[in-house]
């Protein structure tokens, strides 16, 4: 079997495309025989030892797989060999095969490739969790997006504009807000040509949005909590931007907004339950075609370390997937 293998931390082209001893399905278990598995900016992080999980070395990157069921370890009986499943496995997906905990594992339909399902635990999943759990957003609300033309960002487009929200993708570059434009942005700021504060102002007719999903961080967090209106919700998602911005109390206070969380990856954790209708609602979204996955590129399993190395370079728009079998 082959596998990615981090050996130690640091840039992705430090990965090691090796032979690895295949998995064996333990108690609760399943094998996975890996069909397709999407990279996200967070394996960027965890091979340099700087995101919130911390695998023991040696490891393989890739959080979202999808694809067969090989075989099942004892007390699996809701799932069975040439069963096809989608799972969140936090890492170690970049891997021909993968054992998982059969809890995590949700049954994928024929009808849907095994690329684009790869795909939607993920950024659709923090999407549908920030934006409807957390920041509650209504039919008729405005939403600013930053960070909207990365995988996380083209999810939350699409989630918004399917709960009937006005959208107004913030990102950096003619490029990247056309882009935006064409998975249903309303409206595009460019941040880094234009005030974010002044242009999301005059994009509401100085009212401010009433929700903020920031994945980005960084210079870009105080203008957007400056932007946003009466009751707003400001929602930190992530700091793809890198620095983590300190944000001045009283704007809360004046306008009466929340700053709220979004951990996605704790939230599947603690409330399994929510996770899996969440995920019901994405899959139902997808094969009604509200949701359309954005493959920016479908590569082999040799090349992830390429593939991590693009997305660590803000070069991706939507997702990376590599392929197996």
């Amino acid at each position: 079997m082959k596998a990615v293998v981090c050996h130690h931390h640091g840039p992705a082209a430090d990965l090691v495309f090796e032979d690895a001893a295949e998995p064996v399905a333990g108690p609760g278990e399943a094998v996975v025989a890996m069909r397709a598995c999407a990279l996200n900016f967070f394996d960027t992080l965890i091979i340099r030892d700087r995101y919130q999980f911390k695998p023991a070395l040696p490891f393989s990157p890739g959080g979202e797989i999808a694809g067969v069921v090989e075989s099942v370890g004892a007390g699996v009986s809701d799932f069975a060999p040439g069963d096809r499943v989608v799972a969140y496995v936090k890492w170690g997906g970049a891997r021909e095969k993968v054992a998982v905990p059969a809890a995590d594992l949700i049954r994928l339909s024929d009808d849907l490739d095994f690329v684009p399902a790869s795909t939607l635990s993920v950024t659709y999943g923090t999407a549908v969790h920030g934006l409807i759990d957390r920041g509650e957003v209504k039919a008729g609300e405005t939403v600013a997006i930053l960070g909207a033309s990365g995988g996380v960002g083209q999810a939350a487009i699409e989630v918004a504009k399917a709960v009937g929200a006005r959208v107004i993708a913030c990102a950096g570059g003619a490029e990247k807000l056309a882009f935006c434009r064409e998975v249903g942005a309303d409206e595009v700021v460019d941040y880094d040509a234009e005030d974010l504060k002044v242009r999301l102002k005059e994009l509401t007719g100085g009212r401010g949005v009433d929700v903020v999903y920031d994945a980005v961080g960084d210079r870009y967090a105080e203008p957007a909590v400056r932007a946003t209106a009466w009751r707003g919700r400001y929602l930190v998602v992530g700091f793809a931007a890198g620095e983590i911005p300190k944000i001045p109390l009283n704007l809360l206070l004046l306008k009466g907004c929340d700053l709220r969380g979004v951990f996605w990856g704790d939230h599947l954790v603690r409330e399994p339950d929510a996770f899996k209708a969440e995920m019901a609602r994405i899959l139902a979204w997808t094969a009604a075609g509200k949701l359309r996955p954005h493959i920016h590129a479908v590569r082999p399993l040799s090349e992830t370390a390429a593939a991590i190395e693009e997305i660590a370079a803000r070069r991706v728009k939507g997702k990376i997937v590599v392929t197996a079998g």
